[in-house]
């Protein structure tokens, strides 16, 4: 089994749901969930987007999904991307990749290099692929903690 971790606002933490957004690997409509492969991955990855970070005004939590060994994973390493592949100016090209990913249903997880810290690894889910409901669930939401010196 491998775990995985999401923070999430403490109104979306208790069920394991997509907004369809679009993000850095997936396009708008396309129901994904981001996660990462450690508590602190995950962490850094929030205050990376420190202005969606609101303690004080909403609760968050931390999200343990947990992940069967069978479930298929897709795995794209740097040397795949293009260079710079980390630039906000490549979501255009990142949201291709995993677009082709989502759209083809081959595996239920993509596994991508955090553009924070590449040597690690976040994950996205595709929560319409048939081993969604089977191969990973969500095992705990706790309550997080945001140190004031992240922020």
């Amino acid at each position: 089994m491998m775990d995985l971790f999401k923070i999430a606002e403490a109104k979306f933490a208790f069920s394991l749901n997509a907004s369809g957004k679009a993000n850095r690997w997936n396009k708008p409509g396309e129901f994904v969930i981001y996660a990462s492969q450690s508590r602190a991955l995950a962490t850094l990855e929030m205050v990376a987007r420190r202005s969606m970070i609101m303690p004080g005004k909403l609760d968050y939590k931390m999200m343990v999904i947990q992940v069967e060994d069978s479930a298929s994973v897709q795995e794209i390493s740097q040397a795949q991307l293009p260079a710079s592949w980390n630039a906000l100016s490549k979501y255009p090209t990142l949201q291709e990749l995993g677009s082709g990913w989502y759209q083809s249903q081959n595996t239920l997880l993509l596994k991508v290099p955090s553009a924070i810290i590449p040597e690690e690894f976040n994950f996205v889910i595709n929560t319409l692929h048939p081993e969604f409901e089977s191969r990973l669930k969500l095992i705990q939401t706790s309550d997080y903690f945001w140190d004031q010196r992240l922020l």
